[in-house]
């Protein structure tokens, strides 16, 4: 392993593929299939692959990238726990040292690696100093059981002071046309050095261009005009404005279907011009 940062010394992913929702279900399925979406994903340039404890599907993702595992960087969060009443909105976060060391260790069991290439905290927490969190993460860097350190779900002072402890290679965030409070991120990430994966940038499917809200009319007037779909203008918008924010961003589309994965990867090759660009701003 290398201590170099894989996000700036290199050239970072075409985009990467959230996990989120993958599942058993999909074995066997033509357009759903684990172990066929993630080697579709990593012929066409998509090597960035993000899990997380939180998701349960560590291990469907281990079992999906088989042999596969030298050739991506292996994502997956801890510090997110689900409560006991199965509700959306029932869960906690716990960021404590004992709960750093112990929680990486189930994560690579069950993806069945040695490492992680970066390691995220999933959420900020109001009862753990991120110092003390992010010291916990730098011994398991100094263990070999991660590369890298990364924050999810945080603030700019976060960040500033997570980093002080210990550099940070990337830091995941929302970023779409329809949620673009990351950008507040950039001029720190670019200052510091550190890469924006930029997650849900299709507004968890939101951005369809099939509402009669200003956007939805833009998109879907782009789209037409372009011969594509409103969702690949929008994913193609965080391609266009992370390329021209002055820091590395990686957008993170989620699917679990090969037909979306290609449609995703056909997107990142999309130019928007200038006036496609300022139509879908002034619909915001």
């Amino acid at each position: 392993m290398t201590d170099a940062n894989p996000w700036i010394l290199d050239i970072p992913p075409l985009q990467g593929l959230g996990l989120m929702r993958l599942t058993d279900d999909g074995w066997g399925d033509e357009d759903r299939d684990p172990g066929v979406l993630i080697r579709t994903a990593i012929e066409a340039g998509v090597t960035l692959l993000d899990t997380a404890e939180m998701y349960g599907n560590e291990a469907t993702v281990g079992r999906a990238l088989g042999s596969h595992r030298d050739e991506v960087t292996l994502c997956s969060k801890f510090g997110v726990y689900w409560g006991e009443s199965g509700r959306f909105d029932d869960w906690s976060v716990k960021a404590d040292p004992q709960t750093v060391r112990s929680a990486i260790d189930g994560t690579l069991e069950r993806l069945g690696v040695d490492y992680l290439d970066v390691y995220y905290l999933h959420h900020r927490s109001e009862d753990t100093p991120i110092e003390d969190t992010v010291t916990a993460m730098a011994e398991l860097k100094s263990a070999g059981k991660i590369r890298h350190l990364g924050l999810s779900n945080i603030t700019v002072d976060d960040i500033r002071r997570a980093h002080a402890v210990h550099p940070i290679a990337v830091v995941q965030q929302q970023w779409s046309l329809a949620h673009r409070e990351a950008e507040l991120f950039l001029p720190t990430l670019a200052e510091l050095g550190i890469a924006l994966v930029a997650h849900s940038p299709l507004g968890h499917g939101n951005l369809t261009g099939t509402h009669d809200t200003p956007l939805d009319v833009a998109l879907a007037g782009v789209a037409l005009n372009r011969g594509v779909t409103p969702g690949q203008v929008a994913l193609a918008w965080v391609h266009h404005r992370g390329s021209h924010s002055g820091a590395t961003v990686v957008p993170l589309p989620g699917t679990t279907s090969i037909s979306h994965l290609r449609k995703n990867v056909e997107a990142a090759h999309l130019i928007l011009n200038d006036s496609d660009i300022e139509l879908l701003d002034a619909a915001l």
